[in-house]
């Protein structure tokens, strides 16, 4: 079977994540960049790395790259590469993204009009045709140009990774699941320990988290653009991976898992979120605020996402929120402490400096991941094994 280069995007800071990822599930990784991953992989793969990643926007097949500063060099080299191994007689192909940054070529508009008739050139000689239809299964095609370097890739996800299908409505503020999902893997979390979000929203990180300990791969209900490229990925290759994730979701594991909001409405949602993604018997959910953050059990996770101020109105309350948030959190001794915010303040009201501090992009919007590191729980003795 052929084997293809397969572009992973990912959020800025997060590619070790995703790395480490992509070798689990068990294939070579050609290059990491900033803000994406590349690994070796054949249709299977394509299949595979959609239903199970975790922390990538989308799977995108490389077609090829190439240096280019002037347009004539961009349709010149775009025709050349084998467009017809992959998009067929009657394919209807389109490119739906053209990013530039530090290029000679920065005219979105100009490099998507030239792209898309080099392919029909191309297409036209090895078809012997005059005219596409365009009448059949779609290959939508995405640009990216780095420092004048070109990549050309189809785009096998369509609808964003980060669309799992559990979050129709989303409450204020909502981090995405990609991002959720990324930080928790930052964190030495694993499904045996006490995991609590105070400012759950919609419940992504509980929901994630929860998804995590139950083995759900995170695509595994949901449809892909490449499933009707039937020319080059057999059908089976997509019912074979989502049997084997199946086979492996453990549903009745045990872990603790707790999600509070103060908003009682958001909770419901949350609620009916996590019902949708199968894990609502693994999260235990509450309207309360985090002033009453508290626990009896010690060796516990927090890991949030509490309030930016993104209103002018709302900004007014911040101080107190995160105030009540360290006081709380400082009650738990043992416990580590996760969050994510784009608050300036937000260490100076907590009121303790982070053990770690990772900037990362949510979009355009700058966030920090501050750590708190508590210490690790004692070893079990032979006795209590």
């Amino acid at each position: 079977m052929n084997t293809f280069e397969l572009i992973a995007p990912c959020h800025f800071g997060l590619e070790a994540v995703l790395k480490r990822e992509i070798y689990d599930l068990g294939y070579d990784i050609s290059q990491v960049e900033d803000g994406k991953v590349t690994f070796i992989g054949d249709a299977e793969a394509i299949a595979r790395a959609n239903i199970n990643l975790r922390t990538t926007e989308r799977i995108l097949l490389k077609v090829g790259q190439f240096k280019a500063t002037t347009f004539t060099e961009l349709f010149d080299q775009t025709k050349e590469l084998p467009w017809e191994e992959f998009i067929p007689k009657n394919g209807k192909f389109w490119v739906t993204k053209a990013n530039s940054v530090n290029s000679k070529l920065f005219s979105s508009s100009d490099i998507q009009s030239i792209v898309k008739k080099a392919i029909v050139d191309r297409l036209k000689d090895k078809y012997s045709v005059n005219w596409f239809d365009e009448d059949g299964e779609s290959y939508p095609i995405r640009v990216t140009i780095m420092k004048d370097m070109v990549t050309l890739a189809l785009d096998t996800t369509g609808v964003s990774l980060h669309k799992r299908g559990y979050r129709p409505v989303a409450g204020k503020a909502p981090i995405s699941e990609t991002l959720a999902a990324a930080l928790i893997m930052l964190t030495p979390w694993k499904k045996d320990r006490i995991l609590v979000d105070p400012f759950c929203g919609s419940g992504t990180f509980a929901i994630e988290a929860a998804m995590m300990a139950a083995n759900i791969a995170p695509g595994v209900e949901r449809n892909f653009q490449a499933e009707k490229w039937t020319n080059f990925i057999d059908k089976s290759l997509w019912k074979d991976a989502r049997e084997e994730a199946r086979d492996l979701e453990e549903l009745d594991v045990e872990t603790e898992i707790q999600a509070y909001d103060i908003d009682e409405e958001v909770i419901k949602k949350a609620r009916i979120n996590a019902k949708r993604a199968g894990v609502d018997h693994l999260i235990h959910f509450q309207n309360r605020g985090v002033e009453e953050l508290s626990h009896h059990k010690k060796y516990g996770f927090i890991i949030t996402n509490p309030p930016y101020g993104e209103r002018l109105e709302d900004k007014e309350t911040l101080p107190k929120i995160y105030s009540d948030f360290g006081r709380q959190a400082a009650l738990l001794d043992t416990w580590s402490v996760y969050m994510i915010t784009s608050y300036e303040d937000a260490q100076k009201y907590y009121g303790k400096k982070a053990d770690k501090n990772r900037k990362i992009y949510n979009g355009m919007l700058k966030t920090y991941f501050y750590s708190y590191i508590g210490p690790k729980p004692p070893k079990k003795t032979d006795k209590q094994l």
